[in-house]
């Protein structure tokens, strides 16, 4: 008889995520019948206290982690990749023999394959728009595909200054521009909108004739208006839906030993909860 295996997704909040929906129905099409996956609300303060109550339980196979734990989850595991530590940030853990807790990054490598399946595989140069924790991924990233300098528009100095060092420590040509003059960012081959919903709204009439390719990082609502602006100008979008499933794929094979795991099932049930239908799902 299988033994039944579980993971699940922390975050707070954590009632919007769609993983429960990505990871199920990665289980259904891989015959997993055995497999559950949930969600919990855990915050920082609460994260000690649920990796202690899942201590001697054999089930478990995994956890998916989205803000604010990914990197207050770094002092409970045993062991953390090299693509987990190159950005201090976990959004993956897997359960090993004996419990043991190894943190990964599907971030990372999910961006990569989200551009890879628009067709992006190198760029000369590339803009990143935000400073935050997801810039530092799309950073991570692009010192695996970008052969040329990477710019990042920040709001402030402190931004710039821990920006540069994350360039520093990923061997990246990091350069680093004003927010003011953020429009900048639209003449390189790919442009990584990092920012939350809004904060590049006004730059969507700055869009130039023929841009590049735009990786907007949010997915709900779709498109931003950015994005909206970019494809009616003809440029090409990879959006955070694209992020979301890949990344979660990633995961799905860290925690089940099977690879790789069924994208267009997961798409399909992703865009399914997440737009009512289908539609907007490619390849």
């Amino acid at each position: 008889m299988s033994r039944t295996r579980r993971a699940a997704v922390l975050g707070s909040p954590i009632a919007h995520s769609l993983s429960p929906v990505l990871h199920r129905a990665a289980y259904r099409e891989l015959g997993l019948e055995h497999w559950s996956y949930d969600r919990f609300e855990v915050d920082e303060a609460g994260l000690p206290g649920f990796f202690e109550g899942l201590a001697g339980d054999a089930s478990w196979a995994g956890l998916s982690l989205t803000m604010p734990l990914k990197r207050a989850v770094i002092p409970l595991l045993d062991e953390v990749t090299e693509a987990a530590a190159s950005v201090e940030a976990v959004n993956t853990v897997v359960f090993g023999d004996g419990g043991r807790r190894t943190g990964d990054n599907t971030d990372i490598p999910g961006m990569i394959a989200a551009l890879r399946e628009r067709g992006v595989d190198k760029v000369a140069s590339a803009t990143i728009l935000g400073a935050g924790a997801t810039a530092s991924s799309a950073l991570a990233a692009l010192s695996h595909i970008c052969t040329g300098p990477v710019t990042v528009y920040v709001r402030s100095g402190a931004r710039a200054a821990e920006m540069r060092g994350w360039g520093e420590r990923l061997g990246v040509d990091l350069r680093t521009a004003d927010w003011a003059d953020a429009a900048g960012a639209f003449g390189a081959p790919l442009v990584i909108a990092t920012t939350p919903a809004g904060t590049t709204d006004a730059l969507a009439a700055r869009v130039p004739a023929a841009p590049g390719t735009l990786f907007d990082v949010l997915y709900d609502p779709w498109p931003t208006p950015l994005a909206a602006a970019w494809s009616e100008r003809g440029g090409a979008l990879v959006s955070g839906f694209d992020l979301l499933v890949h990344q979660a794929a990633l995961q799905v094979g860290l925690m089940t030993g099977v690879s790789p795991a069924p994208l267009r099932a997961m798409r399909e049930a992703g865009a399914g909860a997440l737009f009512g239908h289908t539609e907007q799902i490619r390849p």
